[in-house]
């Protein structure tokens, strides 16, 4: 999670980057680039030319890829 000092005040910040997103989702960066890429990732946004990730929507996006099983399991 992100938190900012400014004026001797800290605050948590929503808003992650790509690296801190990865980090968050335990995936390589690469991968959640990848993601982002074919459209499959978490939504996110940009603030001038960097890309940032809400944390309310990473959990929404884990969430809707929860399972029971995986193709895999049903060979195992």
């Amino acid at each position: 999670m992100t938190i900012l000092h400014g004026d001797q005040k800290s605050y948590f910040s929503p808003f992650l980057t790509a690296i801190e997103t990865a980090q968050y989702l335990r995936l390589a960066p690469r991968t959640l680039a990848n993601l982002r890429w074919n459209g499959r990732g978490p939504e996110f946004r940009k603030h001038g030319s960097r890309v940032f990730y809400h944390v309310d929507e990473l959990i929404k996006w884990s969430e809707n890829r929860r399972r029971r099983t995986s193709p895999g399991d049903l060979y195992s």
